[in-house]
């Protein structure tokens, strides 16, 4: 073998005469590799976390390390390795005593540089995991990547004895393999041997101490960290059953128990460094030049299918049983790790930029009383630093100070959540006048809170200093990420830095997702292999029995090799043979591939103008590669309804104040005027800081506020206040609004314009202008929202020492809390709130308390009180919100419109078309939901019901729901008994209910607190049921975990492809638990796109992501897998046939350079230009015939029996492509060659293969016209290079056979067998499609008919226009705000539709939408054939 020549050459050349020298130096470097290999798979086990490695990849690491240390040095030391082994040689007289020490130093010696090599190269990552500090113990210890420690039930000295007996296993193990008297190892094959007992005593005894079988592996590198700096620690040892001393040690408790709390004192690093908290380097890289190599090896080799075909390299290395070269295997298996590291590589070196940068931002750090200019990645916990504006925050800061009244500073967190406004944040009063350096250099403060976390908008801990305890809280920190805006500079404590930041620990990985097509692939991947193992088996067998009953009268000329010594081992050599050249059945190339194709597809979406948003400069994106095909295949999409089906564009439309309603303009008669027959908007020019751009219809509340209606005012006065929006004055007169929800700055617009203008805010005041005359509020308390209490509340003192309480919330939170008093304004409000639901308005409900001096001073302490608490502060919190939120004076409400986005009902309507089931997932009242399902039609004229769930209790939502299903089987019932043929449409569908098969259409609306019910787990079943035998399923008052909840119980139970679509950050959890996460880029920042797989605008962007890119993926990605299989097992399979004439002996057919280039070069290009571009049907064919969709949902073009199909023909196309040459080749002397035969044979194939994927191909391009013309150019110039002269002159052993190609392809009855092969292969095939075309037609087959007789009648094809019916739609509103995102509404008192609404369910004449577009796209498909009940139409092709 080239190597082994190789170091022979070489140690000729050095010509070390000294045997002991050269002994010693074969150990050295048999250990030192053996340490390097071994110690690397530990360091990446430990430093990624947990993330790569495990027992089973350290033992494989070991066996392998082994095995290569045992080749090197067994053939000049034996390859001791061990002093263990080395004293078993002493005792058995195999090795002179005196070489015992000698040994024994050199193997500690070659250890103890193997792991300072290992440190070497993992240097950045074990200092980067240990935050710099080389510890033996806590949860950053470093000490187990080079030394062996027991797990933590186990004492040291107990892992030290699964040491010395793991090693005398293996040592005794040894022994008797080697032993003479025993059955051998057959030579060539020791080290595999030993690698086997080192893999198999690695995971026997490696879960209580790692690798147990080399005392020079745990001495030599327990050395080194010793020296290397991490104490005398390393040699301590814990006795008997106390695992008390170790576990302080770290030695017994590798894991510690999390961080419980966290201490931070300032200006004091030598106290902060004590509890090893990270520093601010952030390391998102996971290489650097020197470990790239051997850790990408290592995860690629993670993969199972790399791992195979590393086994079977390691198999054609062992000359006894390979007839393949090892180039065969090593070609493809290098080109593959090589695509996945440069890949790789990429990736990493824009990480390593990305952390520069970041790393090297400077930040003014006061250091010994004096700011100096430090990199943020020196920063430490307990600085102090220095922020100017418009600076990035460098780390968790605790807000100290700032050149702002108060200590108020404002940021911009659109890193963290996207939101672009500003926020306020205010330093504590006792630190707020810390203002110049030397007061903050003799700042000593303590500060303990919680440990890190990844909740963005909680933060509890106390500030100890001067003896007294301060409450700290969210608004007093600065995150990482966020920009200082506004503000001069500003000084904050570090609390929490680098990977400790709420930013990094938010940057976790999401959960990794397959597609149907992956999981079927390790499937059929684990048939193929035991299919393979199979024809190993029988060929083995022949073997056998030819050796047996033939080979042995040949004997004398034809003798066994030295290590066969009878048939049956000559018949199991066989079966690795046949496993090495049978292996093409699952080729690595294929993975290669897919990932290709997956990628083209993404840029595809990527680049598809008609995806890309002009007004927001906004294209699509596909964020992953890996679902594209997945995208084709859905069946139920779960959509949020505010800001991904609306536009989230808030417009202040109506109010209700002292019980009147205003917004509707009246005629004279006192009825509605309609949108078009409007007068003019009220005139707000009175008012010269108006909004110019807000408008209002109704004059009467202008009127109302002119004319001082004292409860108008307070209605005004309540929006101006209540609120956490900042303002900001550019110019005078010119106000900007930074609100944190679009609704919350159109309420407070609306103020501004009435009169009621808000100026500004200090964290003790409130500024308004009303009605010209500015006021000053004294801010006493600010209560804000949560998606628990879903209200927010403020209590201000007014200028006569009067003190109130400003409340607004959700209807059904607000109404059970206020005064029982004044019963005819709650009944009028309530009417009123009913009505601006059932016109999909949001609403929200205003009201006031007045509180005594008293009681409000002892209720402050109380709050006081409990904001200082270390436990529990948030219940206790919460207790006193509710105490003082009761009693109140009902104010008005208001509504708020939020307008459907432009395509909406088309799109819906369309992908109802495709079969897709939408549910809607809001956390709006009911009524509004109902209103937006009927504006969207998801909820349509001509439903037979829709069923309303709204119980309270367990057995009112079980008797509903049972209810529903007695009148959906009633249908169902009524439609098989009138004759309707279900069974069909039952049958394909594999449908698990009769329910589903109701003739009907359904719909069902459930609240949240219902829904909490129905997802109980003896409930779920019969809800999900229920469901999903509606067309349309509308959830209302949804919390973010209820609608992941939902998402899982469809995945769980329906086998489905689910799809979720959200713009929100309670979004993200749907979004992560669906098959397929998509985002909406909207006005609730980008956390939902950050969490999603796929992004874009708008909502009507979805049509042509599931109907186009995702049918087309889908297609594509099917017939690419069935023509692999097809031509991977016709081109394997006669080596099979041939294997029955040949002796068994496992010769090749096709020369050694075919099969090498088979896959890679000659049939690769064509199938991924299949791949990649094929199309069965135009893009706008897609769009127009919906139902093209379902073949994917059904999962028809590529299943277990398509896969049979396929392999059925390749084995069909192997037999005809061996016997058909093989007959003409056995009658013609001429042609009775070896080299003829596989020349025919191997032409006859790539010929055959081109012509079947130029069938399978239904989309030519100019890329697939070169790829398959270009292949089959290129084998031929292949063929004739390497039996050219030129080739043999230069390479004389590997190309002997010279015109060999030349002469049989001269040859006219070769090119009549290769024609004569091609007919019988490709015939069966046409006629086939042709009679499954004529016959049974899909419709896709359909559809280009249709094309193809429009084509030749020049007919002009109508577009589908936009049908619907007139009049503006509005959208339905809850109260969202928090900070962050909101509209996390949890569940609350149902409240009852109102007659407007309900009587939109039932009494509805009007042709559905939905309807007439199915007769539209019937009209223009073909003959329209009407049903006696006058039902669905049906396309006539």
């Amino acid at each position: 073998m080239t190597y082994a020549r190789f170091l022979a050459a070489l140690r000729t050349r050095v010509r070390i005469r000294s045997l002991l020298l050269r002994q010693c130096l074969a150990e050295a470097l048999g250990v030192f590799i053996l340490i390097v290999i071994t110690l690397s798979g530990a360091a990446q086990s430990v430093t990624s976390a947990g993330a790569k490695g495990g027992y089973f990849s350290a033992a494989f690491s070991g066996g392998i390390s082994v095995m290569v240390a045992i080749h090197i040095s067994g053939g000049v030391s034996g390859g001791h390795l061990n002093p263990a082994f080395s004293l078993a040689m002493c005792l058995l007289a195999q090795c002179p005593w005196w070489k015992l020490p000698i040994f024994s130093v050199v193997q500690i010696a070659s250890a103890f540089v193997g792991a300072g090599t290992v440190y070497i190269l993992y240097y950045d990552a074990i200092h980067h995991y240990s935050n710099g500090t080389l510890a033996v113990t806590g949860p950053r210890e470093t000490a187990s990547i080079f030394a062996t420690y027991p797990a933590p039930y186990l004492s040291l000295w107990n892992g030290f004895f699964d040491q010395v007996l793991g090693t005398a296993v293996l040592v005794v193990s040894i022994l008797a393999l080697i032993d003479p008297r025993n059955r051998r190892i057959p030579p060539g094959l020791e080290p595999l041997g030993v690698a086997l007992l080192v893999v198999s005593l690695g995971l026997a005894l490696g879960a209580n101490c790692s690798c147990a079988i080399n005392p020079a592996r745990d001495l030599g590198p327990r050395l080194f960290t010793y020296v290397a700096g991490w104490g005398p620690q390393v040699f301590s040892v814990s006795h008997g059953p106390d695992q008390s001393a170790a576990k302080a040690m770290g030695f017994c408790a590798k894991k510690q128990p999390p961080e419980e709390e966290r201490r931070v004192k300032a200006n004091a690093r030598e106290y902060n460094e004590k509890f090893q908290y990270a520093s601010n380097c952030i390391k998102t890289s996971k290489y650097n030049v020197v470990t790239f190599l051997p850790i990408n090896l290592f995860e690629q080799f993670q993969e199972v299918a790399n791992t195979y075909f590393l086994f079977l390299l390691i198999l054609q290395l062992i000359p006894q049983i390979s007839s393949l070269s090892w180039f065969t295997t090593i070609v493809p298996l290098v080109l593959v790790l090589t695509i996945t590291a440069v890949k790789d590589a990429t990736d990493d070196y824009f990480r390593h930029k990305s952390d520069n940068q970041v790393n090297n931002r400077q930040s003014q750090v006061l250091i010994n009383g004096i700011l100096q200019q430090e990199q943020w990645m020196n920063v430490r916990v307990g600085d102090i630093i220095k922020l100017e504006n418009n600076q990035f925050v460098a780390a968790d800061l605790l807000l100290l100070s700032s050149s702002e009244p108060h200590g108020l500073c404002y940021i911009e967190t659109s890193e963290l959540d996207g939101e672009t406004n500003m926020k306020v944040r205010q330093a504590t009063p006792v630190t707020s006048e810390l203002s110049d350096t030397s007061r903050l250099a003799h700042f000593d403060g303590e500060v303990v809170c919680e440990p890190p976390n990844n909740k963005l908008d909680k933060f509890g801990g106390t500030l100890h200093w001067k003896e007294s305890k301060h409450p700290l809280s969210n608004q007093n920190m600065l995150l990482r990420g966020c920009v200082l805006r506004n503000t001069e500079w500003c000084f904050g404590l570090v609390v929490f830095a680098g990977p400790d930041t709420k930013l990094m620990q938010n940057s976790g990985r999401t959960k990794f997702k397959r597609t149907s097509i992956d999981r079927l692939m390790n499937t059929l991947v684990l048939w193929i292999f035991g299919f393979l193992v199979c024809m190993g088996v029988i060929l083995a067998i022949g073997n056998s029995i030819w050796e047996h009953e033939v080979g042995a009268c040949f004997q004398v000329f034809l003798p066994w090799d030295a290590a066969v010594d009878s048939a049956v081992f000559s018949g199991f050599l066989s079966f690795w043979s046949y496993i090495i050249i049978l292996n093409t059945v699952v080729p690595i190339s294929l993975y290669v591939s897919v990932e290709v194709i997956r990628l083209g597809h993404s840029y595809f979406i990527n680049w598809d103008k008609k995806m890309y948003c002009a007004k927001r400069c906004t294209p699509a994106e596909a964020r992953t590669t890996t679902l594209n095909e997945e995208l084709g295949q859905v069946e139920y999409i779960f959509s949020d309804k505010t800001g991904t089906l609306t536009q989230n564009i808030m417009v202040f439309s109506k109010c209700s104040v002292n019980g009147r309603s205003y917004g509707d303009v009246l005629d004279v008669l006192g009825y509605k005027v309609e949108l078009g027959e409007k007068a003019e908007p009220v005139d707000f020019s009175f008012n010269p800081l108006a909004d110019p751009t807000f408008t209002f219809w109704d004059t009467g509340l202008l009127e109302a506020v002119k004319l001082g209606d004292p409860q108008v005012h307070e209605f005004f006065r309540l929006l101006s206040l209540c609120h956490t929006v900042m303002s900001e004055e550019k110019n005078p007169g010119e106000l900007y609004y930074k609100a944190q929800s679009p609704d919350e700055g159109a309420l407070v617009t609306a103020a501004r314009n009435f009169g009621f203008v808000f100026r500004g805010r200090t964290p003790k005041t409130i500024t308004v202008q009303e009605l010209g005359r500015p006021v000053t509020y004294q801010l006493l308390a600010i209560l804000d929202f949560n998606n628990v209490r879903k209200r927010m509340s403020v209590i201000v003192r007014n200028h006569e020492g009067q003190i109130r309480l400003y409340c607004k919330g959700a209807d059904t939170i607000l109404l059970e809390r206020l005064h029982p008093g004044n019963q005819e304004m709650y009944n009028v409000t309530t009417d009123h709130l009913n009505e601006y639901a059932g016109e999909g308005l949001r609403t929200l409900v205003l009201a006031y308390r007045d509180l005594e001096d008293g009681y409000y001073s002892e209720w402050a302490k109380r709050l006081q009180r409990a904001s200082a608490s270390s436990e529990g502060r948030e219940e206790r919190l919460a207790q006193l919100y509710e105490e003082v939120e009761n009693e109140m004076v009902l104010l008005g409400a208001t509504a708020i419109e939020d307008k459907l986005q432009q395509g909406v009902p088309e799109t819906i309507a369309l992908l109802t078309l495709a079969n897709i089931k939408i549910w809607v997932l809001t956390g709006d009242k009911q009524e509004t939901a109902v209103n937006i399902g009927y504006s969207c039609k998801m909820l349509t004229d001509e439903m037979a019901e829709v069923f309303l769930i709204t119980g309270h209790t367990v057995l009112e939502v079980r008797q509903e729901l049972r209810k529903a299903r007695e009148k959906l089987m009633d249908s169902s019932s009524r439609s098989l008994g009138n004759g309707f043929a279900f069974q069909e449409k039952l049958s394909a569908l594999k449908l698990t209910s009769v329910l589903e098969a109701v003739a009907g259409e359904y719909a069902l609306v459930i609240n949240g607190h219902s829904l909490a019910h129905a997802l109980e787990a003896d409930m779920e079943l019969e809800f999900l049921e229920t469901a999903c035998a509606c067309k349309a399923v509308i959830c209302c008052r949804v919390t973010p975990l209820q609608k992941a909840q939902v998402v899982e119980l469809v995945k769980k139970h329906k086998k489905a492809v689910t799809l979720a679509i959200g713009d929100g950050a309670n979004d993200v959890s749907m979004i992560k638990t669906a098959h397929i996460g998509v985002g909406i880029s909207g006005q609730e920042g980008i956390q939902a796109v950050l969490a999603s797989d796929y992004s874009f605008s708008q909502f009507k962007f979805l049509q042509r992501l599931l109907l186009v890119h995702g049918r087309w993926s889908y297609l594509r990605m099917c017939k690419f897998l069935c023509y692999f299989f097809y031509k991977n097992f016709a081109f394997t399979m006669v080596h099979f046939w041939f294997g029955f004439f040949c002796g068994f002996s496992a010769q090749t057919v096709y020369d050694q350079y075919f099969i090498t280039l088979y896959n890679i070069v000659y049939t690769s290009l064509p199938v991924l230009a299949m791949g990649v571009f094929d199309q069965d049907v135009p893009e706008q064919r897609s769009l127009e015939y919906p139902k093209l969709y379902e073949p994917g949902q059904l999962n028809l073009l590529f299943n277990k029996r398509e896969f049979f199909i396929c392999i059925a023909q390749g084995i069909f196309t192997s037999v005809f492509m061996f016997f058909l040459p093989y007959g003409v080749f056995a009658d013609d002397d001429l042609l009775a060659d070896y080299q003829s035969f596989a020349v025919t044979v191997a032409t006859a194939l790539v010929i055959v293969v081109s012509v079947q994927i130029g069938l399978d191909t239904g989309f030519w391009t100019a890329i697939n016209h070169f790829f398959i013309w270009g292949s089959l150019a290129a084998y031929f110039a292949i063929l004739f290079a390497m039996h050219s002269d030129g080739l043999f002159q230069l390479f004389p052993n590997q190309f002997r056979f010279v015109g060999n190609a030349q002469n049989t392809l001269a040859q006219p009855a070769v090119w009549l067998t290769i024609a004569l092969t091609t007919v019988v292969c490709i015939v069966p095939v046409v006629a086939f499609r042709f009679l499954k075309l004529d016959l049974k037609p899909e419709l896709s087959d359909t559809v280009r008919y249709t094309q193809l007789v429009r084509k030749k009648q020049k007919a002009q094809h109508r577009c589908m226009g936009r049908v619907g019916r007139p009049g503006s739609r509005r959208s339905g509103y809850a109260f969202s705000h928090q900070e962050g995102f909101g509209e996390l509404i949890m569940s609350g008192k149902n409240m009852r539709l109102s007659s407007l609404a309900l009587s939109s369910f039932g009494g509805r004449t009007s042709a559905s939408w939905i309807e007439t577009l199915r007769k539209k796209k019937g009209g223009e498909g073909g003959s329209v054939t009407s049903s006696p009940s006058g039902g669905d139409k049906a396309l006539k092709a």
